[in-house]
Formats: C-alpha cells, structure tokens, sequence
C-alpha cells in the first residue's frame, strides 16, 4: 500500500493498494500495519469495523463524533462512491475545508480521516458497499451531523439525491453545527 498525505486536507491519508490481476480479477491487501505506522497512524488503535450498503443517489452524512471523536479508514469494497471530508477541527490549518474523493471497489483505495472531521459520501453505482474501520465503539449519544445540503459548503453532489435518512435531512447547517460545539452541545 502507497501512503499519500497530499490530500488537501490536514490528516487526510489516502492509501492506494497495488492489486494482482489475472484472469480470475484481483487480490490486493487493505489493511497493511507498516503502511499505516509509516503515515503516522496506530493500526492496533481501530476497535470496530462496520460496513454500509447504498443504492445509487443516496447519501449519508455529514457525520461526525462529538467528544474525542472518531477517527475513520474507510474503502469502497464494491461499487463506486463519492465520498466527502469536511475539516471541522478549529486547529487545523485546512479548518472548514473539504474534499472529495472517489472511492472504487475495482481501484482499491483507502482513506484514513482524522478525528474531528465530518465524512459523507453518495452512491455512484448501482450498489456501493462502504468498509468503515473505527478507532472508538460506537456511542449513538456522541453522534453529529452537518447537513449535506448546506450551501455554505456548496458540495456538489454529482448524482441526484435520490434518499437520505431522516436525521440526514434535518441536520444543522454547518454555521449552526459550529454554534452549537462553541456553545458545548455539538449537535
């Protein structure tokens, strides 16, 4: 695996895996300690992980942690996915940025988020399947969201929506998402 910090966002790592093709598809490794220790990040750190399956158009987050929050590998295991990190993290020196990767099941990639950032992503195929390797278990009380709608942000979903869930849909703008964790709730 090929570790790349240049992604436009402090602490975003994207993890390019170097698949074996023959006749039969591929096989390529996605998780790889050395690689993972090489860009700064504890492989033995990830507690949980979990998978997410999408139809076409569909898209979930903005979501985050509130607290410590939640540091995130994710991969697109099959299918293809638009997916979207938002630097939330008033330290940070990419704060309130964002950026967008593609993420395929037959381009083996991974993308390591850092706590403090918001994630998304929307379904670009068909059916997309979304590994999430997690750094804490999983506390529904820490939960957050910034709408992924919100046109401060003006993210531009390439599909049309065609679901969200309904914590999604009535999520705060991020304006209000940053008065609330300023005023302690997080939202």
């Amino acid at each position: 695996m090929e570790a790349s910090a240049d992604t436009g966002i402090d602490g975003v790592v994207r993890f390019a895996a170097a698949p074996h093709t023959d006749e039969r598809g591929f096989f390529c490794r996605t998780l790889d300690a050395d690689a993972l220790r090489g860009a700064g990040i504890d492989p033995g750190a990830f507690v949980q992980d979990s998978v997410s399956r999408s139809r076409r158009g569909v898209v979930r987050g903005l979501h985050t942690r509130r607290g410590a929050g939640e540091a995130k590998l994710v991969r697109c295991s099959w299918g293809r996915v638009f997916d979207v990190v938002v630097d939330l993290r008033p330290w940070s020196p990419t704060f309130l940025s964002w950026r967008s990767f593609e993420l395929d099941g037959d381009a083996p990639a991974s993308l390591y988020i850092p706590a403090g950032c918001a994630h998304g992503f929307q379904a670009l195929s068909e059916v997309a399947d979304v590994c999430y390797r997690i750094d804490r278990p999983h506390d529904p009380a820490e939960d957050a969201v910034v709408a992924y709608d919100d046109p401060g942000l003006a993210i531009p979903w390439p599909e049309p929506v065609t679901a969200v869930s309904a914590r999604d849909r009535s999520a705060p703008s991020l304006a209000r998402y940053l008065e609330g964790t300023a005023a302690g709730e997080g939202r």
